[in-house]
C-alpha cells in the first residue's frame, strides 16, 4: 500500500473522497484541492482509469518541511530515483506553490530536477533527459509554506483530457467539472435528462458515460505509472479488460433519454461529433433549439435539466442575457412543472433574472471564475395545466401586464404607420409608464431597449426587477428572438454621450428612411448611428436641397448629406471631427449611390473649420452638441452660451438666398433672437414641424430652428 494524492479543483474534495470509496479506496482524507489516500496497484490503476472527478493522481514519494531551496533541492536528491524510474525516461517537473524563499515556481521545478540529474550522475548512471514536450514521465511538487509534497504524476498529464473532445465553443467547462456537478447536482440515471444550451455537449457526455457505465480514461493511450520501474502490465491489461466489458455491457443495456439543444447549428454539430467519439452519440437526441422558446420533450416526466449556460462577467456586458435568462426561467416554471434544474453561472444576478428559488446553492470554481451552482425543484403550478395552449401568449398576460398592454398597442399602430412611410426603423415605447423607464426603437428584426438609470431613490433590487420583467414582455409580446433584444443604459440630458464606444462586435446592417439607404450599428455605440428623432429633419433638407451647394456640420455619420444628395443636391460637404464616422459617412453616401468629386468629407474640429471657412453654401445644416470639452477641441463648447458666435460664422458663409437649419436636443433651449436680428437674420422655430409621430410623447428630445437672411 502506497500513499497517494488524488487532485481536484477547490470544493470538489468531499465529492472525490465519496467517488474513490465507490472504487474501494478504505479511508480517504480531504486536503485542500485533494485527496489522500492509500491503495495497492491494482487499486491506483482502477482510480486513474475510473475516476472522473480527480484531475491528477501523485504517488507520494516525499513530504518535508521546505523553508528554503536547498531543503528542496537535499529532499529531492535523497529519493533513490533509480528505483522508481529508469534513466532512459524522459521527465519533467510541474512545481506548484511559493513560499518566502522559493518565489517562484520556475526555480523550484529547475532546483528539483538538478536534485534529480544530480541523483543519476552520482550513483554513476546515464543523465536522464528534461523533456517539456515529449515526457515519458512528470514529477510533481505541491508547496505550501514551509509544507512539500513531491511525487510522480501517474496520469502524465490531466485527467481532464478525455479524448472525444476535439472541438468546442466558448469557455468550454473541463469534463472532470461537468462530472463533478452532476454528481454534485442529485441526478441519477434513471431521470432523463435535458441540457438546453448544450454548448459542445460535456455535461451530457458525462452523464452518458456515468449511465452506460463506461471508465472516463477508457481513450487514453499513454499513462505516467507505464512508465515507472515496478509497472505491472498485467495487472493493468486487466483492470483495463474488465472496463471493456463493463462498458460494452453499460452501453447495450442504457435506457435513459438525454436531450441535447443548442441555438447555434455549429455547437450542435460539434457536439455530435464529440459524443460520437466518446461512443454515446446512439443515447443523445440533439436538436437545435432556443432556451428562451424551450418546451419539455416527450418521455421526460419527473425529468432533470442540467446546463452551464453562457454568462457575461458584468449583468451590462451581454445585454440579450437577461432576456435569455429572463425567458428560460419562465420556460422551466411553464413547461417542466414537477421536474428539476440545476444551472452553473458566474452572475449570481442573471441567475435571479430566472425568478426561480434554489433549493441547494453551491459555489464552484469554473478555472479562475468563481460560480454559483444552483438546483431548483420547479414547483407545480396551476398556469402548468395549459402549457400547451398558446404559452408564449399566455406569459404576456402574465408578465407586467401594463407595460405588455402599452407596448402592443403603441406597436400594432406605428408598425402599420412606419410601413406606408417606408421606415425600417422607429420608437415604440418611451417611458410612457413611469415605472418601465425606458425608450425602446424597432431596428428591422431587432429591439433596441435604451434603459434610463433609475432614480437613486429605486431600490437596485426592485429596477433590476422590472427590467427583467420589461425585457421577457417585450420578448413576448413583440415575438422576438432573445439574442435579438439589445440593451444599452444611458443616463438622460448627457448631450452626444452617444459617441462613446461601448464593445467592437461590428455588427452591421442595412435599414431603409424615406427611399435612403442607412448603415446601422446596434452593438458598438450607445446609439446606433441614425437619430430616428431627426428623420423629418432629414426628408426636409432633401426636399430643400435641390441644386443647392450643402453643408453639413457636426454630420456624425452624414444621414443629412444623404438626403440632400438624394434630393438632387449640386454639391455636399460633410464635416466631422471624427474619422470613424466620416468613414461612416463615405460608406453611407457610397450605399446610395454618390460619389465623386461632388461630394466631399472633411475631418477637423468645426469651430475651428468654420473660422477659416471661405466658401459659400446654400443650405446649411447643423446639429451640434449640447456640451463638448473634447480633448482634440481648442475650446470648451456649450451651444447655449455659444450659438449665437456660431451662426455669425454660419452667417459669413451662407449664400444671399440661402437657409440654415440649426438643431441641436438640449432641453429649454432659448434662441437668442435679438442677437439673431443684430446678425441680420432670422430665426423661426419649427420643431413640432420636426417631431415625428413616434416621439410626439417627448415634445422636447430635440428643437430645430429655419434661419435665413432678413429680406
Amino acid at each position: 500500500m502506497r500513499q497517494y494524492l488524488a487532485i481536484t479543483s477547490r470544493g470538489l474534495e468531499n465529492l472525490l473522497a465519496d467517488e474513490l470509496k465507490e472504487l474501494g479506496v478504505e479511508d480517504p482524507k480531504p486536503v485542500q484541492a485533494g485527496v489522500k489516500f492509500k491503495a495497492d496497484q491494482e487499486l491506483i490503476y482502477r482510480c486513474c482509469l475510473w475516476s472522473r472527478i480527480a484531475s491528477r493522481f501523485i504517488q507520494i514519494l516525499s513530504e518535508f518541511t521546505c523553508n528554503d531551496d536547498m531543503d528542496l533541492y537535499l529532499s529531492a536528491n535523497s529519493i533513490a530515483w533509480p528505483n522508481v524510474f529508469h534513466s532512459s525516461r524522459r521527465f519533467v517537473v510541474d512545481f506548484n506553490g511559493t513560499n518566502r524563499s522559493i518565489r517562484n515556481s520556475q526555480y523550484g521545478a529547475m532546483k528539483v530536477k538538478d536534485a534529480v540529474v544530480d541523483h543519476f550522475v552520482k550513483k554513476n548512471l546515464p543523465r536522464p533527459t528534461i523533456d517539456k514536450d515529449r515526457a515519458d514521465l512528470r514529477l510533481h511538487v505541491r508547496l505550501h509554506k514551509d509544507q512539500a509534497i513531491l511525487g510522480v504524476d501517474m496520469v502524465g498529464g490531466s485527467l481532464h483530457i478525455r479524448g472525444y473532445r476535439r472541438e468546442s465553443g466558448g469557455a468550454p467547462l473541463r469534463e472532470t467539472l461537468a462530472a463533478a456537478l452532476i454528481r454534485r447536482s442529485g441526478w441519477t440515471p434513471d431521470k432523463p435528462l435535458l441540457d438546453p444550451m448544450c454548448g459542445s455537449g460535456t455535461l451530457l457526455i458525462e452523464a452518458c458515460l456515468i449511465a452506460a457505465n463506461i471508465a472516463p480514461g477508457s481513450m487514453r493511450h499513454k499513462w505516467g505509472f507505464e512508465s515507472l520501474i515496478d509497472f505491472n502490465a498485467d495487472v493493468w491489461n486487466t483492470v483495463k479488460a474488465e472496463a471493456s466489458v463493463t462498458g460494452k455491457r453499460g452501453l447495450k443495456q442504457a435506457s435513459t433519454p438525454f436531450f441535447a439543444l443548442d441555438i447555434d447549428r455549429k455547437l450542435i454539430e460539434i457536439a455530435k461529433a464529440n459524443a460520437r467519439r466518446a461512443g454515446v452519440d446512439s443515447l443523445i437526441e440533439f436538436k437545435i433549439g432556443d432556451a428562451a422558446k424551450l418546451q419539455c420533450p416527450e418521455n421526460f416526466a419527473d425529468g432533470f435539466i442540467l446546463s452551464n449556460p453562457p454568462y457575461g462577467e458584468r449583468l451590462g456586458t451581454e445585454p440579450s442575457l437577461i432576456a435569455l435568462y429572463s425567458a428560460f426561467g419562465a420556460q422551466l416554471k411553464q413547461f417542466f412543472p414537477g421536474c428539476q434544474a440545476a444551472l452553473l453561472s458566474s452572475n449570481d444576478e442573471l441567475l435571479s433574472c430566472l425568478r426561480m428559488r434554489a433549493g441547494k446553492h453551491y459555489k464552484i470554481a469554473n478555472g479562475s471564475l468563481q460560480c454559483h451552482f444552483k438546483i431548483y425543484d420547479i414547483a407545480v403550478r396551476e398556469e402548468a395545466e395549459n402549457a400547451n395552449a398558446s404559452g408564449r401568449e399566455q406569459q404576456s398576460t402574465l408578465v407586467a401586464p401594463d407595460f405588455s398592454n402599452r407596448l402592443k398597442k403603441n406597436f400594432t399602430k406605428l408598425a402599420k404607420w412606419a410601413g406606408k412611410e417606408g421606415l425600417d426603423c422607429f420608437r415604440v415605447y418611451d417611458a410612457d409608464l413611469p415605472e418601465y423607464n425606458a425608450a425602446i426603437d424597432i431596428y428591422g428584426e431587432f429591439v433596441v431597449v435604451q434603459e434610463y438609470a433609475a432614480p437613486k431613490s429605486i431600490a437596485p433590487e426592485k429596477a433590476k426587477r422590472r427590467l427583467t420583467d420589461m425585457l421577457r414582455a417585450i420578448m413576448n409580446t413583440l415575438d422576438v428572438e432573445s439574442n435579438n433584444v439589445i440593451l444599452k443604459v444611458r443616463e438622460r440630458q448627457k448631450g452626444k454621450s452617444q459617441y462613446q464606444a461601448l464593445s467592437k462586435q461590428s455588427e452591421q446592417f442595412v435599414v431603409q428612411e424615406y427611399g435612403a439607404s442607412f448603415i446601422v450599428n446596434l452593438q458598438d455605440y450607445l446609439d446606433t448611428g441614425l437619430f430616428l428623432d431627426h428623420r423629418l429633419t432629414r426628408r426636409m433638407l432633401g426636399q430643400m436641397a435641390a441644386d443647392k451647394r450643402f453643408l453639413n456640420l457636426f454630420a456624425y455619420t452624414g444621414s443629412a448629406s444623404v438626403h440632400a444628395a438624394n434630393g438632387g443636391a449640386a454639391s455636399t460637404t460633410t464635416v466631422d471631427m471624427s474619422k470613424t464616422y466620416l468613414d461612416w459617412a463615405r460608406q453611407n453616401m457610397s450605399l446610395n449611390g454618390h460619389e465623386g468629386v461632388r461630394h466631399q468629407f472633411i475631418q477637423a474640429d468645426c469651430l475651428q473649420w468654420l473660422e477659416k471657412a471661405t466658401d459659400q453654401y446654400d443650405l446649411i445644416f447643423i446639429d451640434p452638441p449640447t456640451f463638448s470639452n473634447s480633448k482634440r477641441m481648442s475650446a470648451t463648447f456649450d451651444v447655449q452660451r455659444d450659438h449665437l458666435q456660431l451662426l455669425s460664422h454660419l452667417e459669413r458663409i451662407l449664400s444671399p438666398d440661402g437657409t440654415i437649419v440649426f438643431s441641436n436636443n438640449k432641453r429649454h433651449f432659448k434662441m437668442d433672437i435679438q442677437g439673431i436680428e443684430q446678425l441680420g437674420l432670422n430665426a423661426e422655430n419649427i420643431s413640432s414641424k420636426t417631431l415625428p409621430v413616434d416621439f410626439s410623447r417627448n415634445k422636447q428630445i430635440h428643437n430645430c430652428w429655419l434661419v435665413t437672411r432678413n429680406k
